[in-house]
């Protein structure tokens, strides 16, 4: 008999949605709320043999309960028509995990405005595409639940990765300010870091000693959605990021630290 608490017991009977379903914090996402008696969990994902693999592998363990729909963020219309289709698949729509994005790096001066434009599709636009496709589905349901999950480079934005800071600074801008504007329609909005996590995003670079599994980091997240916390932090590193990189008191160590790992990496080393 699968153990409950009150984490798995807000997933239990609940239709949820993760994009970027299809591997790593997704795939933990999802698999962890199926674990947690979720009713359906619709993995949306464009990798399209990552996604009939998870989706098999799921349903195998989980007979019925998961839907591999085929989805671009970028592209509002694939968003909507996803979101429609999950909502037939399990009738209602009680929790949005906007997951998917990608690590952005390189030189500045490199950067052109297309690739700025691009960067602010996938870590920014498709957010704001599944917010706006959901939102009808669950106030005519009577709530709801979306999530953002976005950065510990929110608060510590990292020099030559402008890109990924701006994206997911922006989107945890959004999130939070959007939280109290759905909150007395029963449509809850937390933003949430993953923490730095043993995933794809690394492409061949080796992580850091201390990260955590995809898994580790997917029962964080669970837990403080559950708990409806407005900022969901990943593991201590986003914690601290969080208390300190606006304080007054810490701006000298931030200078003295972002302008070391600046000039390392300048150097062709890589610093996390």
């Amino acid at each position: 008999m699968m153990k409950t608490s009150t984490t798995s017991e807000y997933y239990r009977d609940k239709v949820a949605i993760v994009t970027g379903g299809a591997s790593g914090i997704g795939l933990a996402l999802a698999e962890t709320m199926l674990s947690y008696g979720a009713k359906q969990v619709i993995l949306a994902d464009f990798n399209d043999k990552n996604l009939k693999r998870e989706t098999e592998r799921l349903n195998a363990a989980y007979a019925g309960k998961v839907l591999g729909l085929y989805c671009d963020v970028t592209k509002e219309e694939d968003v909507r028509g996803m979101i429609g289709k999950a909502a037939e698949f399990g009738g209602r729509i009680d929790i949005l995990f906007n997951n998917a994005g990608g690590g952005f790096g390189g030189y500045f001066d490199k950067q052109t405005n297309e690739d700025w434009e691009k960067a602010f599709a996938l870590n920014f636009y498709g957010a704001l595409y599944g917010i706006r496709a959901v939102l009808p589905i669950m106030r005519k349901q009577g709530g709801g639940h979306i999530v953002d999950i976005i950065s510990g480079i929110a608060f510590s934005p990292m020099p030559y990765q402008t890109m990924y800071s701006a994206t997911k600074a922006a989107l945890n801008g959004l999130t939070l300010a959007l939280r109290y504007e759905l909150w007395d329609e029963n449509i809850r909005v937390t933003s949430a870091t993953p923490g730095t996590t043993i995933t794809a995003i690394w492409k061949g670079v080796k992580p850091p000693p201390g990260a955590q599994s995809a898994e580790q980091s997917a029962q964080t997240i669970l837990a403080g959605v559950a708990k409806n916390e407005r900022l969901v932090l990943g593991d201590q590193g986003d914690i601290s990021g969080a208390k300190n990189c606006f304080h007054p008191d810490a701006a000298a160590g931030n200078d003295d630290y972002f302008l070391n790992v600046a000039r390392r990496r300048r150097s062709g080393e890589m610093v996390v």
